[in-house]
């Protein structure tokens, strides 16, 4: 019991921490009656410090704050797989436990947000054709909610990058034959794919759309900036090959992308360093040419906003975030913004 109860205090220290940290900035929430669909966030448990911990109450700490969020989607994080059976199925654990909170929070004892109303799990996509068992599962347990696949491609050979890659993948996964023999796999099942990987490897997804014109591609966190390592101080020379290569995947109309991510350190703005957060004012100024790069060449029907927490909670509150995003659509139409917060998402992901 003793480790179990000094864990717990770990987790409730490190919070407590953040929370302080967060606290020093409190805005009015702006726009508050315009509804917001979160297509993406993460739930753990007994991960490693600084997010230790992020639960249905935690989230629902996240989404109580003003905005008038209405459900959301779960991105898959390697969070409590089975711990037997065969090795393929062991991540439909992460399914079974998330589509658990799914179904507490749709009892509406916990409010009115359906937190992961849409599940986006993981599934060894290395594994070609026979990864089909593994989906099937995924499909079976989540309840109508599984949505679709994420499997990580992110590699750079900066060291600095690397610290940031949770596991070995090659360099260009997404050209692999046992990868396209997986992918085939998506569409046929409904589902769709989230792609997580660097600016530098945006191509790739060109090749990957056009060979599966049927098959839903999400890219994740406005395609990967990075701004750390070889890349800290070179800002306009990296946004320019950011900007070519996401004018590149938006010529394929299967492809969407999700506008967020952009606190997390490997995109190198250091917010998390700061002995203050940033106010949604300066985070507006600062996230704004990649927000109205990626509406400009995709358009609000395939641009979504995303929270990307707990993990861009490292950088500034829930609050604060929607409040960012809502300052760079100030003069947006209303049928422009319901795109851009709900209506994308809600279609991408067959809510």
């Amino acid at each position: 019991m003793g480790k179990w109860r000094d864990g717990m205090q770990a987790r409730i220290t490190t919070n407590d921490a953040r929370d302080k940290w967060l606290n020093q900035i409190r805005e009015d929430i702006l726009e508050p009656d315009l509804p917001i669909i979160d297509p993406h966030h993460h739930l753990w448990d007994a991960r490693p410090e600084p997010m230790p911990r992020y639960l249905l109450e935690d989230v629902l700490d996240d989404t109580d704050t003003g905005h008038k969020i209405t459900s959301t989607v779960f991105l898959q994080c390697a969070s409590m797989y089975r711990n037997d059976g065969p090795e393929i199925l062991k991540p439909v654990g992460e399914t079974e436990f998330v589509n658990g909170i799914a179904a507490t929070s749709a009892s509406g004892n916990f409010g009115s947000t359906r937190i992961a109303a849409g599940i986006v799990g993981y599934a060894d996509m290395l594994l070609g054709a026979a990864v089909e068992e593994a989906l099937e599962e995924h499909v079976q347990v989540g309840g109508g909610r599984f949505k679709g696949v994420r499997f990580g491609t992110g590699v750079d050979d900066d060291s600095e990058v690397r610290k940031h890659i949770r596991r070995t993948v090659p360099k260009r996964l997404l050209a692999e034959p046992r990868f396209r023999e997986a992918f085939a796999k998506l569409a046929p099942l409904g589902l769709s794919f989230d792609c997580w990987l660097y600016f530098t490897q945006l191509s790739d997804v060109v090749e990957l759309a056009r060979a599966f014109p049927e098959t839903t591609i999400v890219v994740d966190h406005v395609g990967g900036v990075l701004g750390l390592g070889k890349y800290s101080n070179r800002r306009q020379e990296v946004f320019d090959a950011w900007k070519t290569g996401i004018k590149s995947i938006a010529n394929e109309t299967n492809v969407s992308i999700k506008l967020g991510g952009l606190t997390m350190k490997t995109v190198g703005f250091g917010f998390h360093e700061r002995p203050k957060p940033p106010t949604s004012s300066e985070l507006a100024e600062t996230w704004r040419p990649y927000i109205e790069t990626c509406i400009e060449f995709f358009g609000v029907e395939r641009c979504m906003f995303e929270s990307n927490f707990p993990v861009d909670r490292e950088g500034c509150s829930y609050a604060v975030l929607w409040n960012a995003f809502k300052r760079i659509t100030r003069s947006f139409s209303s049928s422009e913004k319901s795109s851009l917060y709900s209506a994308t998402a809600r279609r991408i992901y067959r809510l």
